[in-house]
């Protein structure tokens, strides 16, 4: 008889006894359960949204500062939003592509945001070794490649950009990705600093290491509003049942800054999905980078792409993405089967040892996409303290940990920290705003998400 496919993520807590990382947050949470927001509770910082934007701010400020009495709220519990339902692709990637990235902001500022990415993956592969969890991390390279004409002429003008910034990311032939994946793709771009991870256990690992330092967690205890200070009067969070006041706070809410009328402009909810096969078998593991570590990202919008866990498991994600809101929950369901269905096709295609390998979890989490394809970072309607993080539009993994780092970093007003030049461009207070309540806009997003679509499934 077959086994019925779970629906959450193969690393979350009790999906797989024999999967060490992912018990990585049951095992730091269990010993200190967190009681909601109730009565009027003050800190120095609130951080809202113990994601890894959150729980990376909170690590960094406890780290500047010690001393200072930070408190963590979320609507339901660490992890329990996107930072505990991706997919562990830990690559280079921050805002447009390259050539997009060089014709908008210049090569210089392009060139920049590539350079400020690598740094963000070495920085997250470092960080299980400072906590002392080693949150299924998989060091390796990732493969960004095409099986279709128009995907090898995106790659090509994204190689002689990345050759004329100066910038080390090599092009692979059918032949040499087949070196590192036995898999049928025409060409890739080859970047070197990348690796794979357990996300639920680095969000625990984080979560644990706020507490051990003093950090306060509250769970179960959604935002409702908010009061911001001015002068010496701190703002006020405004929870179902209390309140929290607090010199300075964090807002980390992604895509959930639009139904709380945040002015950080428009950071669309969709849902994304993902499934994962049961641990494969010594050959077909060897053929898909069980040596290696790599992991490979094809070119197109929402297109498949996949990478082994530390425990041989192969996570394939992408396909149709979804917008939420307004979405009768039948037609979410079709949805949501009708792409782990999709997905689990092109897993078949991927290599002939893939033809029987059971598939046990399929999952699904909401990412923030902006339609400029930056994220915000950046204070709310100019209250100097009072900032936001959200909208990484997919590439939030490293990028939600130097986010963190960054507004840790403004919070505490360090004069000794080197910030270098000019800010990147999603140091923003907010994105371009699209009207979702207007017809117009709403058939704008309907052909935007159809566009993504119909580019994901061309290939083959």
């Amino acid at each position: 008889m077959t086994a019925p496919v779970r629906e959450e993520p193969c690393w979350a807590p009790g999906a797989s006894p024999g999967n060490a990382p992912g018990n990585a947050l049951a095992r730091a949470t269990a010993g200190a359960p967190s009681a909601r927001v109730t009565g009027g509770l003050t800190a120095d910082v609130a951080v809202v949204g113990a994601g890894l934007a959150g729980l990376s701010t909170a690590y960094h400020l406890i780290e500047r500062d010690p001393s200072l009495d930070v408190v963590v709220v979320d609507a339901r519990h660490p992890a329990a939003g996107a930072s505990g339902r991706g997919t562990g692709l830990l690559g280079p990637r921050v805002g447009p592509a390259i050539d997009r990235a060089a014709r908008r902001f210049g090569p210089s500022m392009a060139r920049r945001m590539y350079l400020a990415s690598v740094s963000a993956v070495e920085r997250v592969v470092a960080l299980p070794e400072e906590l002392g969890a080693p949150c299924g991390l998989r060091a390796g390279e990732q493969i960004v490649a095409t099986r279709t004409a128009s995907g090898l002429a995106s790659l090509a003008r994204q190689a002689r950009t990345y050759q004329a910034l100066g910038l080390d990311v090599p092009v692979l032939s059918a032949a040499t990705i087949r070196e590192r994946l036995d898999v049928p793709y025409h060409a890739g771009l080859l970047h070197r600093s990348a690796a794979t991870l357990d996300p639920a256990a680095l969000s625990g690992a984080l979560a644990a290491a706020c507490a051990a330092k003093g950090v306060r967690f509250h769970d179960d205890s959604p935002l409702r509003g908010m009061r911001p200070g001015s002068g010496d009067t701190p703002t006020e969070l405004l929870f179902p049942s209390g309140t929290l006041r607090a010199r300075k706070a964090v807002l980390a809410v992604n895509a959930a800054a639009g139904p709380l009328g945040l002015p950080v402009g428009t950071v669309l909810p969709l849902q994304v999905h993902a499934i994962a096969t049961a641990p494969l078998g010594p050959e077909a593991r060897a053929a898909l980078g069980g040596a290696t570590g790599t992991s490979l990202v094809d070119s197109m919008s929402l297109a498949p792409y996949f990478r082994l866990t530390h425990d041989g498991r192969l996570v394939v994600g992408g396909g149709r993405a979804v917008h939420l809101p307004g979405l009768r929950a039948d037609r979410a369901a079709a949805l949501r089967t009708a792409t782990w269905t999709w997905l689990e096709e092109r897993l078949r295609l991927l290599h002939p040892g893939l033809a029987e390998v059971p598939v046990t979890h399929r999952w699904s989490g909401q990412i923030g996409m902006t339609t400029d394809d930056l994220p915000v970072v950046g204070r709310v309607g100019g209250h100097p303290d009072v900032w936001y993080i959200g909208g990484c539009c997919g590439h939030g993994l490293a990028m939600s940990v130097a986010h963190g780092s960054h507004v840790a970093e403004s919070l505490v007003e360090d004069p000794s920290a080197n910030r270098g030049p000019a800010d990147y461009p999603w140091h923003r207070d907010r994105a371009p705003r699209v009207p979702l309540t207007a017809r117009p806009a709403r058939g704008l997003l309907r052909a935007y998400l159809s566009g993504m679509d119909r580019e994901a499934r061309r290939t083959p």
